[in-house]
């Protein structure tokens, strides 16, 4: 296994639970819909520049193009606005430990719809792991303003648990990149009319400051730019199931930076519920088929 991978997958880790807290920040400064836009926009010039520079992006077919729409509406337009909004009422450590939930999810809807086995292990795993994320979103038994944030940060896990199932249908004939270009393209036009609802609600507004500015460009060119293609390249050399371990990460470094970064305290329920999540997905991942997350899926 090549040393310079490892480092990359766990450089990506680090860069997605830094992810989290940059976006509860820049959420002080925009609006949840427009911050999701700005960021599609600068990723997808990102995007766009790889697939010029490889000269190997190719058209897509009739069938091809109704998978990359599908997957632009759920893990674009649907994933985005379920995550921002959700991310306006949650801390940046709860929407970390809940989107690590969609492995297992992911499991059980291939299950579903792709007639994938699932083994008492990945039964067990699921079970502790929603346990865990019971602790951390009933937080004690209060039903308050966090919890609302929560219930939309499992929307947006589970609109990317689907996009998983579309991504593995398209990348039987595509390449994974192709994939990616594709429909971040679409997910980012899909947006422009959800930007216009929050515009004629009056809900819109942007921050005037370069530096806020400056940020969310860095944000979506190395958090989400740089760190897919480090993923893409993770999964082909150490394998996706190694990969895939890495995703136990970020929670914990979103919880620690958001501490840091933005004052947030590090609730007991964190600690538990995340040690829960992280325990599911390894025992749900144990000898589990070299077929985990697919490259282009990462948000």
């Amino acid at each position: 296994m090549v040393r310079p991978v490892i480092l990359k997958l766990l450089a990506v880790s680090v860069l997605w639970g830094c992810n989290y807290v940059a976006s509860a920040y820049l959420l002080r400064e925009f609006s949840p819909i427009l911050l999701a836009l700005s960021r599609l926009i600068v990723t997808s010039m990102f995007l766009l520049g790889v697939g010029w520079m490889s000269q190997t992006v190719r058209k897509p077919t009739r069938r091809e193009w109704m998978w990359l729409v599908l997957i632009g509406l759920t893990s674009s337009l649907m994933y985005q606005i379920f995550y921002f909004v959700g991310l306006t009422h949650t801390s940046a450590g709860n929407a970390a430990l809940i989107i690590a939930l969609s492995p297992i999810a992911t499991t059980f809807l291939a299950r579903a719809f792709l007639k994938e086995k699932v083994t008492g292990l990945k039964m067990a795993g699921a079970l502790t792991a929603l346990v865990g994320v019971a602790v951390i979103v009933l937080n004690g038994g209060k039903v308050t303003g966090v919890s609302r944030g929560d219930f939309f940060i499992l929307l947006a896990m589970l609109t990317l648990a689907v996009s998983v199932l579309l991504i593995r249908k398209a990348t039987e004939t595509m390449k994974s990149i192709d994939v990616t270009i594709y429909s971040t393209l679409i997910g980012t036009a899909l947006l422009f009319p959800a930007a216009g609802v929050e515009w004629a609600q009056g809900h819109l507004h942007a921050s005037g400051s370069p530096f806020t500015w400056a940020t969310l460009i860095v944000v979506a060119l190395i958090a989400q730019g740089l760190a897919g293609l480090w993923w893409n390249q993770g999964i082909s050399v150490a394998g996706a199931s190694t990969s895939a371990m890495f995703m136990n990460i970020p929670p914990f470094v979103a919880i620690l930076v958001a501490y840091v970064a933005l004052g947030d305290p590090i609730m007991l329920s964190q600690i538990a519920g995340g040690a829960l999540i992280v325990i599911g997905v390894a025992v749900s991942n144990k000898k589990r088929a070299d077929r985990a997350l697919p490259a282009s899926t990462v948000t």
